[in-house]
């Protein structure tokens, strides 16, 4: 295998009118190999394979399955292969199809930058986008196991947007989500633009659900729902997103709460969002003054009442926590598993256990005004509790605490010391040679005295 230096000299010389034999004594090559290269019949740096290529007798079944699937996954063709005699490494399948272009290109997902693109006039007041963006490893005191979600709201004229934090995806927590985002927002469009979600249509036919069309008819909108395969018509929406998820998801602290999260965001729309340069034909402004001029009719005075449910765990003090607060249910459902419910516009959340009892009722405080809201009856039932644990259980000792031991310990201790006596005494006279009838040899230390003398002295 000649390399491009050797082939570049090869031709040189041969320009200069050299033989291919003494091209082949003067680079130390074969004639045959020289010959080949002069003609173009090899390439520098491909070395020619000495034997058949095993690659070679699949490489029409896959580009005929590839034509005919060009979204088929690698894995599921190997599979195939396997069946027809396939020996080789799944590494060695993707490395051969992408060496060999063998999977074509599909014109029908081409990528939205390959195809022209219509320009959508999006008119003031007309359309407000939504979408869901799922937010991965939330702070672990929020208790969303491992994803959050963001509903995010953005006018298709100006570009404001806001966004909402929600532990699920549930209609219920859209419709609150809608509502909170259209009061950040100004007010309301003509129109509302939403992906296939199954909360507001049917995936597959498009068509509004009967459950989102009084919701609809409660905000006085319309809703416009995206075509199959054509997400760019809500391209407003979707850069909301990346912003929310780049710019602000991806810096926030692990020791925030729900409450503080959500005033961040709101502040970071205010600050940074808002304040963003726009170029129109009247001169220079920015996204907040131009969402400002745009005719926004404004929302209900109550919210559409939906009924919202969340599921808690009731504290060891008798309280469950929600957005921010604190409210208090009987003693004895300390540690259970409780449902919050509260219907959308109302001033009061209920309580209700597992069975579906609604055991406590409060008027609902801000969110996030850190607040304890207590019923008397649930205050003095848990004091009740509290002290007659105590009076049962004690105080707990402390730890530098003198605790002798008690009369049980020292009757034990004194049984204890019995049985060792006994047990000393009988082995002592098991051991005494007189009362086991056995003589005893004595032995004078006095020898021993002597000896240890004289080793001193001849010392």
């Amino acid at each position: 295998m000649l390399t491009w230096e050797d082939d570049v000299e090869v031709h040189a010389l041969r320009k200069r009118g050299w033989t291919i034999s003494a091209i082949a004594r003067h680079t130390g090559r074969d004639r045959k190999t020289i010959r080949a290269y002069l003609n173009n019949e090899r390439t520098p740096g491909v070395r020619t394979r000495t034997e058949p290529d095993p690659f070679e007798p699949f490489v029409d079944y896959i580009t005929c399955r590839l034509r005919e699937d060009p979204h088929l996954w690698a894995r599921t063709l190997c599979d195939e292969l396997e069946d027809l005699g396939y020996r080789m490494s799944y590494q060695t399948l993707t490395r051969q199809i992408r060496d060999r272009e063998l999977r074509p290109v599909c014109e029908h997902c081409a990528n939205a930058t390959d195809r022209a693109n219509a320009v959508i006039e999006h008119p003031p007041g007309e359309e407000t986008q939504w979408d869901w963006v799922d937010l991965p490893n939330p702070p672990a005191s929020w208790g969303w196991g491992s994803m959050a979600h963001l509903l995010v709201g953005s006018l298709a004229h100006s570009g404001r947007w806001r966004g909402v934090l929600a532990p699920a995806m549930t209609q219920p927590h859209l419709v609150d989500g809608l509502d909170r985002i259209c009061r950040g927002l100004g007010g309301l469009t003509r129109s509302w633009r939403f992906d296939r979600m199954a909360t507001v249509c049917h995936p597959d036919s498009g068509r509004m659900t009967a459950s989102f069309a009084g919701v609809a008819k409660h905000y006085g909108v319309t809703v416009t729902i995206c075509p199959a395969r054509a997400g760019n018509r809500k391209g407003v929406v979707e850069k909301a997103n990346h912003t929310a998820a780049q710019r602000w998801w991806r810096t926030l602290p692990d020791d925030v709460t729900v409450e503080q999260a959500q005033a961040r965001l709101d502040e970071f729309c205010r600050v940074r969002s808002d304040t963003r340069p726009r170029r129109t034909a009247d001169g220079r402004t920015t996204v907040g003054a131009l969402a400002a001029a745009e005719a926004l009719s404004p929302p209900p005075t109550v919210p559409y009442p939906a009924i919202l449910t969340e599921s808690r765990v009731v504290s060891r003090q008798a309280l469950v926590s929600y957005r921010g607060n604190r409210y208090s249910v009987p003693p004895e459902l300390a540690s259970a598993q409780v449902t919050v419910t509260r219907v959308l516009g109302a001033e009061v959340i209920d309580i209700v256990t597992g069975s579906q009892i609604t055991i406590a009722r409060h008027r609902l405080a801000p969110d996030g005004a850190g607040v304890m809201v207590r019923d008397h009856g649930h205050v003095h039932a848990l004091e009740q509790v509290a002290m007659a644990a105590a009076g049962t259980g004690g105080r707990p000792h402390r730890r530098k605490e003198r605790i002798p031991p008690g009369p049980e310990a020292v009757e034990a201790a004194h049984a204890l010391r019995r049985r060792t006596t006994e047990a000393a005494a009988s082995s002592s006279d098991e051991s005494d040679p007189v009362s086991a009838g056995t003589t005893s040899t004595v032995i004078d230390l006095s020898t021993y005295e002597r000896a240890a003398r004289g080793r001193n002295t001849l010392a």
